[in-house]
């Protein structure tokens, strides 16, 4: 008799895990029903980008949009952002969803009929603005989760919390911005959020599949600047003068001997990238100055401190050894990525269960970075990434890049297992 107990409630337990596991009939029906109308969202966007703290269409259109639903909204949180907060039909936890909502000054390069035509001056330069990254279809997935949820309340044990983040790639010099002044604002406070969950599209991976990891998923970010000191002469005698283009150059080539020579990449990658150098007027005149700027990225904490120890003693040093002199001086641009294992354990049948087992694939850490990673720093949040390739497409171009493209028949998945996600995460108190 103790048998049959025991196995008819294995069996009742596997049920209703395979019930959390299954999209909810009418939460499928109504994210099919409304592909058109996030597609139609998100070519809008991508049409109309605006740079980091500078979404003020963008915001403008989300939180109509929010308000329209019947969502109560506070707009203008760290500068642009929306937030929409949904009341489930009895009380319970709070989540919070998240979608970042700014462009890249990247001149696009598609041809597509909703290409992005516009331009603006970036740090002094005329340049293009662009959805390079995939923001405008986080936006959009967001939108049609918000009209999903907001027409289903029935069905939320809880409170839906909607973040639309501006500047997720960074504020403008001498700003603030991004999720650091979201958390700063008390966007996680009144209702205090228990959970968290974002997603990333990813033109990488193929339409249809869902990218994962537990614990550290994406990079640290810190941003560097190096001002190098010579001294300037006529460029047909450099020995008169002390050539801060040649320290410089020395000094990139030092930095990338922290990485492949001090560093223990057997534990977690790290990067070290100069990204931009400015210095000189003139052919024949060796300049007095110099500016680097570039980036650091590690995945574990022990790494970090070696590497930006050792590049603040290797900088001046090497300067010093030419007879110039080099500071540098760090920004830190995000946190390590940090996925609740807990969290994601919980979720995975979900996803797995809208998607299908074998097109959610457990993958190795990247060295991107997301300022998601604060959110995650206060709450236990869970960040995967959606593709967005297309099957017709061999070699997809990177993120951040002018070939940047996204397939949109990916979208219609982030909906539905973001919408899955907020009605099992409220509903399994």
């Amino acid at each position: 008799m103790k048998n049959i107990t025991q196995f008819i409630l294995v069996i009742i337990l596997l049920i209703c895990s395979t019930s959390q596991a299954q999209i909810n009939p009418e939460i499928k029906a109504a994210a099919e029903s409304i592909e058109k109308k996030v597609i139609d969202w998100r070519r809008d966007f991508h049409q109309n980008p605006e740079l980091s703290n500078r979404e003020f269409n963008t915001a403008k259109k989300i939180a109509k949009h929010l308000k329209d639903l019947g969502i109560e909204v506070t707009e203008n949180v760290a500068k642009t952002g929306v937030v929409g907060v949904l009341k489930g039909s009895k009380e319970g936890k709070v989540v919070a969803l998240r979608a970042d909502i700014d462009a890249l000054p990247v001149t696009e390069r598609v041809d597509i009929p909703f290409k992005s035509t516009v331009t603006t001056t970036f740090l002094g330069q005329e340049v293009g603005v662009s959805h390079a990254c995939g923001h405008d279809t986080h936006t959009a997935i967001l939108m049609g989760v918000a009209e999903i949820l907001s027409k289903h309340k029935d069905k939320i044990n809880g409170t839906v919390k909607f973040i639309f983040q501006p500047a997720e790639e960074g504020p403008p010099p001498g700003e603030e911005g991004g999720a650091k002044l979201m958390i700063k604002e008390g966007v996680l406070k009144n209702p205090d959020v228990n959970a968290i969950f974002g997603l990333h599209i990813n033109s990488g991976t193929p339409v249809g599949k869902i990218r994962y990891k537990p614990g550290g998923t994406m990079a640290a970010v810190e941003r560097f600047v190096i001002n190098v000191k010579g001294k300037q002469t006529h460029g047909s005698a450099p020995w008169s003068g002390v050539d801060p283009i040649l320290i410089s150059a020395k000094i990139i080539d030092g930095l990338q001997t922290i990485i492949s020579r001090e560093s223990p990449l057997v534990n977690e990658a790290a990067v070290i990238t100069v990204g931009k150098i400015t210095s000189g007027v003139r052919f024949n005149i060796i300049p007095e100055s110099a500016e680097m700027i570039g980036t650091v990225r590690t995945l574990d904490p022990e790494m970090r401190k070696l590497i930006i120890r050792r590049m603040n003693e290797m900088v001046p040093s090497i300067a010093k050894t030419y007879g110039g002199e080099a500071t540098i001086d760090f920004q830190n641009n995000t946190s390590i990525t940090y996925n609740d294992p807990d969290l994601v354990k919980k979720m995975l049948p979900t996803i797995q269960g809208i998607a299908g087992k074998e097109n959610v694939i457990l993958s190795k850490a990247t060295t991107g970075g997301e300022d998601f990673s604060y959110f995650q720093e206060v709450v236990p949040g869970f960040y995967f990434f959606l593709g967005g390739k297309s099957k017709e497409t061999e070699k997809a171009a990177a993120h951040h890049t002018p070939d940047f493209y996204i397939d949109e028949s990916g979208l219609l998945l982030g909906v539905k297992v973001m919408s899955q996600l907020t009605i099992d995460y409220l509903n399994a108190q």
